[in-house]
């Protein structure tokens, strides 16, 4: 139950659906981290999704998280386009 009250508010998984045209994909939570921890005024015209309320906390388990999901950001960068489909 905590790790899925944390999930919440990590900038990893609230910019994965973000869908804001010229955001950053490649790392996206750990700049979002980065860019609140900085005073950046507004996360969600820059990112698509709003600043955790504890980026100095996030930031660990989101740089972690990015590094994972490294792959896929580049693909997606590079416009390799995939579909995923689950269940039976």
């Amino acid at each position: 139950m905590a790790l899925l009250v944390l999930l919440n508010g990590c900038a990893t998984v609230s910019t994965l659906d973000a869908a804001k045209p010229g955001a950053p994909v490649v790392y996206a939570g750990t700049r979002l981290d980065w860019y609140a921890l900085h005073g950046g005024c507004c996360p969600e015209d820059r990112f698509g999704a709003k600043a955790p309320a504890y980026p100095g906390l996030d930031l660990p388990g989101s740089a972690l998280l990015d590094t994972l999901l490294l792959p896929l950001s580049v693909l997606t960068v590079l416009g390799v386009g995939f579909q995923a489909s689950g269940g039976l």
